[in-house]
């Protein structure tokens, strides 16, 4: 019920944002404007957006391949999309790895790995964009004060709050048994001021030591697999240009010229890093108003809205989809293979 909820706040946001933005306009003006863009250009950003799912993919493939768990590639390719579904469902993004350890789990891949596996991809995940967003905001900065002065303090607050959540994974990674003990020690105060309830503390101190052990395992497979953590990093730089790309592709359909690839993905990587740590489903909403903020002066008044559904229909709106198609057939599967060996329903 919890997710169907956050599938109807998403399209309630969609719903809301369309009735805003184009209140006033024809229903047939909006589909002039849509088809006035190449579809060739469209189909390539469609490319693009699979490639953004098969880049994680790739990634859960080769770190399961080096943890001696042989899982073909087309399984790997059901968890990506089955975890962006529920990250996209979920606020901050933070039901799509419990997802994905769910399924690969009913795959037979042991928890541990699987633990592991999406460990790295959470650290190189959020890494890559904080560390490409720096490297953007100083060689580019010209860009970011000329198309995003105005998203100036949402842009601040989302890099506080992405590295910030670099620096609690660093540590915990690096000083598992402080984290622990701060964790601990921080539950305690809330407890004593009534904020958790002291029923829950048991539980909560269970899940606090849990995430301790997971990291404690991680931080040791970090220090003693250099390169494999490096060639994820460099996979998932890989994975994230292909989805900030999409938009640069929606601007080419147009044939506008003038702004550079550079800048167009600059603008992105400022749009991700200002709203991923929202805790809104999808970032819906925020996303949108972000984006014509700063795509209004790059596309045009006339065709921003336009390039609006398209790129965030490419990105979001097709991945989110196609994601819940995964997710059912899967999910079909898992209760079909459950049922035949006659596992309880409140196992499963």
């Amino acid at each position: 019920m919890k997710y169907v909820l956050d599938v109807g706040f998403i399209g309630i946001i969609m719903w809301l944002t369309f009735r805003l933005l184009f209140s006033g306009q024809e229903l047939s003006e909006i589909l002039d404007d849509l088809q006035t863009a190449d579809m060739r250009w469209i189909g390539f950003g469609l490319l693009l957006a699979f490639l953004f799912v098969a880049g994680e993919s790739c990634i859960i493939h080769y770190t399961l391949r080096v943890c001696k768990q042989k899982v073909p590639f087309l399984s790997c390719l059901k968890y990506s999309f089955i975890g962006f579904f529920f990250s996209y469902i979920t606020p901050s993004s933070s039901g799509g790895q419990p997802a994905q350890m769910y399924y690969m789990k009913k795959d037979g891949v042991k928890i541990g790995f699987s633990t592991l596996v999406m460990l790295l991809v959470t650290i190189a995940y959020k890494s890559v964009l904080v560390i490409l967003g720096l490297v953007l905001l100083i060689f580019n900065f010209d860009a970011v004060f000329t198309y995003g002065d105005r998203l100036g303090w949402l842009l601040t607050v989302g890099f506080i709050l992405n590295c910030a959540f670099i620096a609690g994974l660093a540590f915990i990674i690096t000083k598992p048994d402080w984290a622990r003990h701060t964790g601990i020690s921080i539950l305690n105060k809330l407890t004593d001021w009534k904020i958790v309830k002291a029923k829950k503390h048991e539980m909560w101190v269970e899940k606090i030591n849990r995430i301790c052990d997971t990291y404690v395992i991680g931080s040791s497979y970090v220090k003693e697999n250099a390169v494999v953590v490096a060639k994820v990093f460099g996979m998932t730089l890989i994975q994230r240009l292909c989805l900030f790309a999409v938009t640069w592709v929606v601007y080419k359909s147009y044939g506008l010229t003038g702004v550079s690839f550079i800048d167009i993905v600059t603008m992105q990587v400022m749009i991700a890093i200002a709203v991923e740590m929202l805790p809104l489903p999808g970032a819906a909403g925020v996303t949108e108003a972000s984006f014509l903020v700063v795509f209004e002066e790059i596309f045009g008044e006339a065709l921003v809205k336009p390039a609006l559904l398209l790129s965030r229909g490419l990105s979001f709106y097709a991945v989110l989809i196609t994601g819940g198609l995964v997710t059912l057939v899967a999910h079909i599967r898992v209760m079909r293979s459950d049922k035949a060996l006659n596992i309880p329903k409140e196992h499963r």
